[in-house]
């Protein structure tokens, strides 16, 4: 583990996914999402997104309970065999691993005070 210690992780993943392609990655992306979500342990959640200007741009991040639980996962032969069929549909990949050091709460900004006269 890095000098940040029990912080969270966030890994992206930045892909081109030709559009003749696009049903076959979210079908894979589907089928993966869910048995990672099911049984892969320090897991938190994940989104795919498609970028709003390139529709062959897309985007995958994932939360984990720390970087060393991605890392494990990313090694097994599991991991590769779930991850085949989506590789099969991107030209390009990049991946980049943070660690979540700082996040806004979920919960709404209170509304200012009202006085009436």
């Amino acid at each position: 583990m890095t000098g940040t210690e029990g912080f969270r992780a966030r890994i992206v993943f930045l892909l081109k996914v030709p559009l003749e392609y696009e049903y076959d990655f979210l079908d894979a992306y589907e089928q993966i999402r869910y048995e990672v979500a099911r049984g892969v342990p320090g897991h938190l959640r994940d989104q795919v997104c498609r970028s709003a200007t390139d529709p062959e741009q897309w985007m995958i991040t994932s939360e984990w309970r720390d970087l060393d639980s991605f890392v494990a996962w990313e090694a097994t032969e599991e991991h590769r065999e779930l991850a085949a069929p989506l590789r099969r549909c991107f030209t390009e990949a990049r991946s980049l691993r943070f660690e979540i050091c700082a996040e806004t709460s979920a919960q709404p900004a209170p509304e200012p005070a009202t006085t009436t006269s």
